[in-house]
C-alpha cells in the first residue's frame, strides 16, 4: 500500500510536470486564434477593421453582446492574460490582420500578479511597445484605461483601487506623448471606492451587460472619430 501511494504521488507530479511543460510551450497562447487568423487574413473586407486586444474583459464581451462583434470588429481577448503575453502575440493577433485600429485594454491581470510580480512601469512599457508596434505598421492605437477594480477575488489585498488610477495616469501621459488615442473608461465607470458599482460588475472585476453597454458606446464613438479621418 505504501509503495502504491508513492507511485501515485510520483505519477501526479509527472502529470503536473508534463502539463506545465505543454502550457509553457505556448505561454502567450498563440494557438487560440491561429486558425481563425489565417482565415481572416486571407479574406477580403479589411476596410475599417478594428482589433480588440485584451484579457477576459475583452474575451467575455463576445458572450455579453455577440452583435457588437458582427461589426468590422475582431475580438482577440484571452482570459487571464497579462501584457507580456499580449505583446508576444501582438504581431499574429493584431498586425497580421491589417486593421485600421487596435483597441488595447490591458493591465489589470499584471497588477493581480497572474504571471508573476509586475511593476506599474513594466506594465506601462509593455503597452507602450504595443503602441509603437501598431504605429510602425500604420495601425491607430487606442489605449484604454484599466477598468476600476476595488479588489481581486482570486488575489486579494493588492490594492488595485490605488494602483489602477496611478497606471491610468501613466497610460494617459504615454498616449499623449506618442500621439495615440486614450479612452477613459475608468472615469465613467468608477464608484467612490475606485471600484465598479454593483450594477456594472459580477465580481469586482468583470463587467455586466450594463457595463459593456457603457463601454460599447464609448469605444464606438472613439473608433468612429478616429476612422473618419482615414
Amino acid at each position: 500500500m505504501k509503495n502504491l501511494t508513492i507511485y501515485w504521488i510520483m505519477f501526479s507530479f509527472l502529470g503536473l510536470s508534463i502539463s506545465s511543460k505543454i502550457n509553457a510551450q505556448d505561454w502567450p497562447n498563440l494557438e487560440k486564434y491561429n486558425k481563425e487568423n489565417t482565415r481572416i487574413s486571407t479574406s477580403n473586407g479589411t476596410e475599417n477593421r478594428v482589433v480588440f486586444m485584451g484579457n477576459s474583459i475583452t474575451e467575455m464581451w463576445k458572450g455579453a453582446n455577440p452583435d457588437f462583434f458582427r461589426n468590422p470588429y475582431i475580438n482577440r481577448g484571452i482570459g487571464g492574460q497579462t501584457t507580456p503575453q499580449m505583446l508576444l502575440r501582438f504581431r499574429q493577433d493584431v498586425i497580421d490582420l491589417n486593421p485600421k485600429a487596435v483597441v488595447i485594454l490591458a493591465g489589470t491581470n499584471d497588477i493581480a500578479g497572474n504571471t508573476g510580480p509586475m511593476t506599474l512601469k513594466q506594465i506601462h512599457d509593455n503597452i507602450l511597445s504595443m503602441v509603437e508596434l501598431a504605429q510602425a505598421n500604420q495601425i491607430i492605437p487606442i489605449v484604454c484605461s484599466v477598468l476600476p477594480a476595488f479588489d481581486y477575488p482570486w488575489s486579494p489585498g493588492l490594492q488595485p483601487n490605488i494602483k489602477i488610477p496611478k497606471l491610468n495616469s501613466m497610460l494617459k501621459n504615454m498616449a499623449s506623448d506618442k500621439g495615440a488615442v486614450y479612452l477613459d473608461y475608468f472615469s465613467k465607470m468608477a464608484d467612490h471606492r475606485n471600484g465598479l458599482p454593483p450594477e456594472l460588475t459580477t465580481d469586482e472585476v468583470h463587467v455586466t451587460k450594463a457595463g459593456y453597454k457603457i463601454m460599447e458606446q464609448m469605444v464606438k464613438e472613439t473608433i468612429d472619430q478616429v476612422l473618419q479621418y482615414q
